[in-house]
């Protein structure tokens, strides 16, 4: 096994909250993944033609400490932090047992950490996703939508007509008749930032599929902090991939129903209720919390939960 001390001297590169703004040069995108950041800083390393990050190896390989000054666009000369590595060496003599031990404790303190920060609208960037597999055996409905749809949404179905030879026309002899029949078209808003479970998102699908059945429309728009995706729902579509992860906000969602109110009978939104109260939707609106939640007294308009 590769000594830590000798991983660090070959592939030292700063750790921690490191912005991009502060190596300019490398022109690093924005909300990547720690693979990407670190491919392209060791890049960096190896060409030298970042000078905060050639500052920052040149201090970090001189053992000094504190902080150094770095130019950074827009805001000049900052006082930058330098990290050091000099307590990793203290891991290369723990036992096996040990090591477990600690690296049980620091999952535990990062999914603490990770959990507060999601709750509280976190900034946890939103590339994450998901698969759920199809619904294969789906679960009796836990609310009955189709009676409470129907009294909710009011004179607001659209109708369509379809052909029948079961009916008849009266005004032309042997030619079918048509069959009038309302139809709803809901927009059904999924929260799917981090602090909604993988049981929650299988429970809201399973709802969603029952909504379905009633004999609507379904659009599902996805929302942690913005829009990731929006499509018709399809039954018998196979996987369905959830995107975002991140934090949570209401808002992007309500800003697209009220652009697009006269394209939707209503809107439903299925969440954790774990967000501030977004701007008032100008069509008719249902919140849904998940059997796992509590009802966010904050949010305007009627809420049901799961049970």
């Amino acid at each position: 096994m590769i000594e830590i001390n000798q991983y660090i001297d070959e592939h030292m590169l700063p750790p921690g909250p490191q912005l991009p703004e502060t190596y300019p040069e490398l022109n690093l995108e924005l909300k990547k993944g720690s693979h990407y950041y670190y491919d392209k800083l060791l890049q960096g390393k190896k060409k030298g033609n970042c000078p905060n990050l050639n500052a920052m190896l040149a201090a970090q390989a001189a053992g000094q400490t504190g902080t150094i000054p770095l130019q950074i666009p827009g805001k000049g000369t900052v006082q930058t932090q330098i990290p050091n590595h000099q307590s990793w060496g203290e891991f290369n003599d723990l036992t096996e047992a040990e090591q477990k031990l600690v690296r049980v404790q620091t999952e535990h303190i990062l999914k603490e950490i990770v959990d507060q920060v999601q709750k509280t609208r976190g900034t946890v960037p939103g590339e994450f996703a998901e698969l759920l597999k199809r619904l294969e055996n789906v679960e009796p409905p836990k609310f009955n939508w189709k009676q409470y749809l129907r009294r909710f949404t009011g004179g607001s179905d659209q109708t369509f007509t379809k052909k029948t030879r079961r009916k008849f026309s009266k005004r032309y002899e042997d030619n079918p008749g048509l069959k009038v029949k309302p139809k709803r078209h809901i927009l059904v808003a999924i929260d799917t930032s981090g602090s909604v479970s993988t049981n929650e998102l299988k429970e809201f699908m399973s709802e969603i599929h029952h909504i379905h059945k009633s004999g609507t429309e379904v659009t599902i728009v996805q929302c942690d902090t913005a829009i990731s995706h929006i499509e018709k729902y399809k039954p018998r579509s196979g996987e369905i991939k959830i995107h975002g992860r991140g934090g949570t906000s209401f808002d992007p969602v309500i800003e697209y129903y009220n652009e697009n109110v006269n394209k939707f009978t209503c809107l439903v939104y299925f969440t954790d209720g774990e967000a501030p109260a977004p701007p008032r939707a100008r069509g008719k609106m249902l919140w849904v919390m998940s059997s796992s939640s509590s009802i966010n007294e904050s949010l305007e308009g009627p809420q049901i939960k799961l049970n």
